[in-house]
Parts: structure tokens; C-alpha cells; sequence
């Protein structure tokens, strides 16, 4: 394609052969405004009813409740086994073989809880404020989430997603953040980029387990100038209002509640029993959250932009659906990974109307709409060795692999 073509292009945006770069697609932004998206999707996917809503939470709160009871009694049948001669190597595979399924739908449960008190934070899981904020509350607080406080950081997350300045989460490395030569210098990318497979398999696998209470209490993947005021100036008017200090207190209080509701089922059944019960499936919650999280925000085909480049439907569309867990993710995690970009458009659009809001989404948005059906671990892999650093120069921008390659070359009169 000519240049005189891709000009043709830049009403809606295109991703683009040009014959001058013909290894590699060519993006130029789109333009559409959220008014012409939100036309292209049916009103009554918009109405959120709270007997729906109010039926998912109260499915996996009895879900979880049942689990638990059921697991409960998992070493007291199996020692029962032991005492009428069973032997004890078939009796402890069996044992440690049902307490893993137990750990494996224990941990999508109570994620699919954390996706339910998401839904509530936006407003989406019933037209009532109350209801929302009552069930959000209980359900992000069983998992050790403050609700009110995520969901006050969430909200700069939506409202500035895919900004380089603004957006909160999974906010891009740089080049000279890594201490990187400039890009026209004469050097080995694989010299200071390329670790151990080894060394990055562990890494991979330390962030999955632990950045979720990273992201809680550390606030990494986020804007450290944002994190750097919270600490500095707690409570301070210049960043919180007295409402927003309110509920981050009120939050505060759940997580108490539910640290001394763990110490006080220490003390009945023995930390090592908690620590099978709960502790394990919300390590596997870790995983799950940051799995979904960094996958639906992270590849090296979605863009980043600058404050010249960037607005809400730009940033909205810069997110990717997955077949997050096939059916599993589905059901338990109410399609959250499945249906993501339709979500950051709409974030008020109740989740169970997703599956069908994005059918029309994608109609519109066409070769701006991304999905991926890559498993999750190879997806993880992948993404975590390609998706490494931006540019410091460019308002439109992509990820860069540890080779210092882009998948996508911007057009650089599109970045002005």
C-alpha cells in the first residue's frame, strides 16, 4: 500500500501492509468516539438487573462455603482409610491428589468471587448503589482486597487505560527506565536484556505467585509518582477526599475482620489445616489475578500512546480478549478474560451480557478488535519475553522484545 493510500486510512485507523516495510504491520490509531461504539451495540445489553447480579455472587459464595465444608473432612476420611488397612502409600496419593482439586476450584471460586466484587465497583452488577457496594464489599474482602480502596485506584486505571502519563496498572517499562543505550546506538540487545531461561522461569513464576499482594500493598505495575503521593501525604486532601479517606478506612476494618476470622480458625483447626483450606487456594488467586490482569492488558499488538495521541476509545481499545481456562474461565470467572475489551469500554455493561455486546463490538471496531486463543502458560511465556520495554520518544507506541524488536511499526506522521 502507498502512502497516498494509508492517508485513506486514517479516518478509522488501520492496521496496514506497506510494501516499504513488508515484515512487518503498520498501525495507524483509530478515530471513532465512544457515542458511535456505544450506537453500534444494543440498548438493553446497558440494563443491569440486581436478581441476576445478586444470583452470581450468592452461586459462588455457596460454592466456596460447600468446598470448604466438603474439604473439612478430606483428612479425617482419609486417616479413617488408613485404620481399616488401606495402604497408607494409595491412601496418601489419594489424599494429597483431593486436596489439590480442592486447592485447583477452591481458587477459581473465590477468583470468580473477586470478579463479581469488580463488577460491583463499576456499578455493574445491579443499578443500586447500596447493593453494589454491600456485595463488593463482602466479596473482595474474603479475598483480602480492600474494596474501596481498589476500587478508587481502579477507576484511574479505567478512565486513563493505555496512557503513558495517567494509566495505573501495568504501566510499561522504558528504555532508559532499564538503562538502555538510545535506539540508534551500535549494541547487543541479548547482552542486557536476555537472562537464564531458568532466571526468567522463576521470576515468571514469583510474580505469579505474589503480585497480588504486591499490587495491594506495594502498588507495583502502577505510576510510582501516584504511589509515591499516597505515601508521602496519607490522607492528604491534595489527593484524597474526606469520603475517599472514609472508605479506605471502612476497608481497612474488613481486612482486619478477616485476618482475625484466620486467626481465630488457626486457633480451632491448626494453622497448618487454615493454610490447606485458605492459604493455598488464595496463592492460587495470586495467580489467577495476575494472569488475567497482565494478559488482558499486555501484548505486543495492543499500543500504548502519549498525551498527544491518546484518548479514552484509543486507550478502551487497547486491550485484548483470551480464552482465558476455556469453559472454566468462563464459568467461574464469569468470562471476565474472555470478554475484556467490551468491558473497558462499557465498564458499567454487566458481565453477563458480554459474550453478546462483543459480537456487535467487534463488528465495529474490526482489525482494532484483538483476541487471542493461545493456552495460558504459553501465552504467559510468550508475553513475558516479548512484551519488555517502549520508547521514550514516540507517542504511539509498542512493545519491544528482549532482541529489541516491535511486532508493529507505527507511521511516524500518525505520532505527531
Amino acid at each position: 500500500m502507498s502512502l497516498s493510500g494509508v492517508e485513506k486510512e486514517k479516518a478509522q485507523g488501520a492496521i496496514i501492509r506497506l510494501n516499504s516495510a513488508p515484515d512487518h504491520d503498520v498501525f495507524v490509531p483509530p478515530n471513532w468516539t465512544i457515542d458511535e461504539i456505544r450506537r453500534a451495540i444494543p440498548p438493553h445489553l446497558f440494563e443491569r438487573k440486581t436478581s441476576f447480579g445478586l444470583w452470581y455472587f450468592i452461586r459462588d459464595f455457596g460454592m466456596a462455603t460447600l468446598s470448604l465444608c466438603l474439604a473439612l473432612r478430606i483428612d479425617s476420611f482419609f486417616d479413617g482409610l488408613i485404620t481399616q488397612g488401606v495402604p497408607g502409600l494409595y491412601v496418601e496419593f489419594f489424599r494429597w491428589s483431593t486436596w489439590s482439586t480442592y486447592w485447583f476450584f477452591q481458587s477459581l471460586i473465590l477468583m470468580g468471587l473477586w470478579v463479581i466484587g469488580h463488577e460491583c465497583g463499576h456499578g455493574a452488577l445491579s443499578p443500586s448503589k447500596l447493593v453494589c457496594d454491600t456485595v463488593g464489599y463482602v466479596a473482595h474482602t474474603i479475598v483480602w482486597t480492600p474494596y474501596f480502596s481498589w476500587r478508587q485506584s481502579h477507576h484511574i486505571h479505567h478512565i486513563h487505560h493505555a496512557s503513558m502519563e495517567k494509566d495505573d496498572t501495568y504501566v510499561p517499562k522504558t528504555r532508559s527506565e532499564l538503562s538502555l543505550p538510545p535506539k540508534d546506538s551500535a549494541f547487543d540487545y541479548e547482552d542486557l536484556l536476555s537472562d537464564a531461561p531458568l532466571y526468567n522461569l522463576l521470576s515468571l513464576v514469583a510474580r505469579q505467585l505474589f503480585g497480588f499482594p504486591s499490587y495491594l500493598f506495594c502498588h507495583v505495575t502502577g505510576q510510582w509518582l501516584h504511589w509515591q503521593r499516597l505515601k508521602t501525604h496519607p490522607g492528604s486532601s491534595q489527593y484524597l477526599t474526606r469520603s475517599q479517606v472514609r472508605a479506605i478506612i471502612i476497608s481497612d476494618i474488613g481486612i482486619a475482620a478477616m485476618a482475625y476470622a484466620i486467626w481465630k480458625a488457626a486457633e480451632r483447626w491448626g494453622g497448618g489445616t487454615v493454610l490447606k483450606l485458605y492459604g493455598i487456594p488464595w496463592l492460587l488467586v495470586s495467580h489467577w489475578f495476575v494472569a488475567l490482569t497482565y494478559l488482558q492488558h499486555t501484548d505486543a499488538t495492543i499500543p500504548r500512546y502519549r498525551r498527544a495521541q491518546w484518548t479514552f476509545a484509543r486507550g478502551a481499545a487497547s486491550t485484548i480478549d483470551r480464552d482465558f481456562l476455556g469453559a472454566y474461565g468462563r464459568f467461574f470467572l464469569h468470562g471476565a478474560a474472555h470478554y475484556h475489551v467490551v468491558h473497558h469500554f462499557f465498564p458499567k455493561l454487566p458481565f453477563y451480557h458480554a459474550e453478546e455486546a462483543t459480537v456487535h463490538l467487534k463488528a465495529f471496531l474490526g482489525e482494532h478488535y484483538h483476541r487471542s486463543d493461545t493456552p495460558l502458560l504459553q501465552a504467559l511465556w510468550e508475553t513475558w519475553n516479548t512484551c519488555i520495554f517502549v520508547e521514550d520518544d514516540e507517542d504511539v507506541l509498542f512493545f519491544r522484545d528482549r532482541q529489541g524488536n516491535s511486532a508493529i511499526k507505527v507511521l511516524q506522521s500518525t505520532s505527531t
